[in-house]
């Protein structure tokens, strides 16, 4: 019986994945920062900076309005309650350190019961690092000149175009979109434009 297990293929999810990857943790809503905090408090106490990277809340400032009108403050606002994201290396020790962290309720993509969680697909980690303007070097790789975008961000929100060039170096793309019923030239930063 092992001989035949030897002779089959490895499997991906056999495999034990040293890379680090993006992971989501539930979090009673309204408690995502004291989850991070606490998070990033064990990090250090129990010596898990070389597994667990980074723990983010994915909140974007939004402007306070009273009554409609605009006061100029500006507020934080979680675009995902109830969740955090953790980079991290899925060995036994840093999942015990996750899990067990105060108000972590459990991993998403787990199904319970000492079943490890799942990491999320680099398509849905890169919008939400992209929003909290958060670049990687490795995002560009899936954008070239002709791809089509939809713009997220300034006057020309929810317009659509082309990539006609990517400077990685400033994290800008100039996109070819309409405007004024013309074909317009624009640059727009990389973190306000995502693939359609």
């Amino acid at each position: 019986m092992e001989e035949n297990r030897m002779n089959e293929p490895i499997l991906e999810e056999d495999k034990v994945s040293n890379e680090k990857k993006w992971y989501v943790v539930n979090a009673y809503s309204g408690h995502e920062n004291k989850v991070k905090d606490n998070l990033i408090r064990r990090i250090e106490s129990m010596n898990m900076q070389d597994y667990i990277y980074r723990v983010i809340v994915a909140e974007q400032p939004v402007s306070v309005m009273k009554d409609g009108v605009n006061t100029g403050k500006v507020k934080m606002k979680n675009t995902y309650p109830g969740y955090v994201f953790v980079e991290m290396i899925m060995t036994d020790e840093a999942w015990y350190v996750v899990r067990n962290t105060p108000g972590v309720t459990g991993f998403v993509g787990s199904s319970g019961r000492g079943a490890k969680p799942f990491p999320l697909p680099k398509e849905q980690i890169e919008p939400v690092l992209k929003r909290m303007g958060m670049v990687e070097d490795d995002m560009f790789c899936g954008y070239q000149a002709g791809d089509d975008v939809r713009i997220l961000q300034g006057p020309l929100a929810g317009s659509e175009g082309t990539i006609q060039s990517i400077d990685t170096a400033r994290k800008m793309v100039v996109v070819s979109a309409i405007f004024f019923g013309r074909e317009t030239p624009v640059e727009v930063a990389f973190t306000d434009i995502e693939k359609i």
